[in-house]
């Protein structure tokens, strides 16, 4: 592994704060469809209008997966299973258990999963200046979330809610990593394709196994559209920009422009969704991008060049 020192490009985070910002886009389409049908057939239907993009791409890129070894097919099914298809279930799942505005500010968590796993794995190391940085991210997407309020105020609703959200973040969390693994091996297109298309099978048998495999086909009649635009603005769309951006951000760094997402979804959920906006939570925003801005700016190492067949 040979690493470069530099600066860490500031076109890439923004890139991935950008892509981050469609997925703020997501409860608007989402939350009236968990209102109608079941998680995983939303999941499932989302992933099949995504698949219309996918499979000409991974045609075109077949040779690359033939050369592919066990290595980075688990990444790439960390990615595809985890990231792609069970995190967005329970995601989906936690706008049915609580509030839906908290559901997606709990991404706040996902950052120390990133972290450490691209620490472990990319052997990222960031300067020391890094974690004020990181600590006042994190603080400041607790503020997004909740305000000045107590965690231990929560009502049983908002427990449950939380921890399908944070089962999702980690899921994000890993797959942030994992995709920059393989992003040293391929384009941004290929891996934004393998990650719909291989999260297909999974999803099929999920939901096969709860008994909601036919409502992904026959219960998004009137819906059709929404599930569509669900699949183009915060799904293909957005991950095409973020993965555009990773291709040239550390994960450590990529993770923390992320929390644009739940910054962009409380300013989203309160134009749209009458979600209140407390004086905390507008310090949190403001605090949120003026540390993703700063991180922009630090001098630090750019992403490892990883030999990705040869770690195979």
């Amino acid at each position: 592994m040979r690493e470069r020192v530099g600066k860490v490009s500031t076109f890439g985070i923004f890139l991935v704060a950008f892509g981050a910002s469609l997925w703020g886009t997501d409860a608007l389409l989402r939350l009236p469809l968990s209102e109608d049908m079941p998680s995983t057939s939303i999941v499932l239907a989302e992933h099949r209008f995504l698949a219309l993009y996918a499979v000409p791409i991974l045609i075109g890129a077949r040779g690359y997966f033939r050369a592919m070894k066990p290595v980075n097919w688990l990444a790439l099914l960390v990615i595809a299973w985890g990231a792609s298809g069970l995190a967005t279930v329970l995601f989906t799942e936690g706008f049915k258990q609580g509030n839906p505005t908290t559901v997606i500010l709990l991404q706040k968590t996902q950052p120390l999963i990133a972290v450490l796993l691209a620490g472990i794995i990319l052997r990222e190391r960031p300067p020391r200046r890094y974690w004020p940085l990181f600590g006042v991210a994190v603080f400041a997407a607790y503020l997004v979330s909740f305000g000045f309020s107590r965690p231990w105020d929560l009502s049983a609703a908002e427990i449950t809610a939380a921890g399908l959200a944070v089962g999702a973040a980690a899921l994000w969390g890993s797959g942030t990593v994992m995709g920059r693994f393989m992003l040293a091996g391929t384009s941004f297109s290929v891996l934004t394709a393998a990650r719909f298309f291989f999260a297909l099978p999974f999803l099929a048998v999920l939901a096969l196994a709860r008994g909601e495999f036919t409502r992904a086909f026959t219960g998004i009649g009137d819906h059709a559209l929404q599930v569509f635009l669900l699949a183009l603005i915060p799904g293909l769309i957005g991950m095409l920009i973020y993965y555009r951006g990773l291709q040239e951000t550390r994960a450590s760094y990529a993770t923390i422009a992320e929390l644009a997402y739940p910054a962009t979804a409380l300013i989203v959920n309160w134009i749209f969704l009458d979600a209140t906006l407390t004086v905390g939570q507008l310090v949190g925003f403001i605090l949120l991008w003026a540390a993703i801005t700063a991180m922009s700016r630090l001098p630090a190492q750019k992403p490892a060049r990883l030999d990705v067949q040869a770690a195979a």
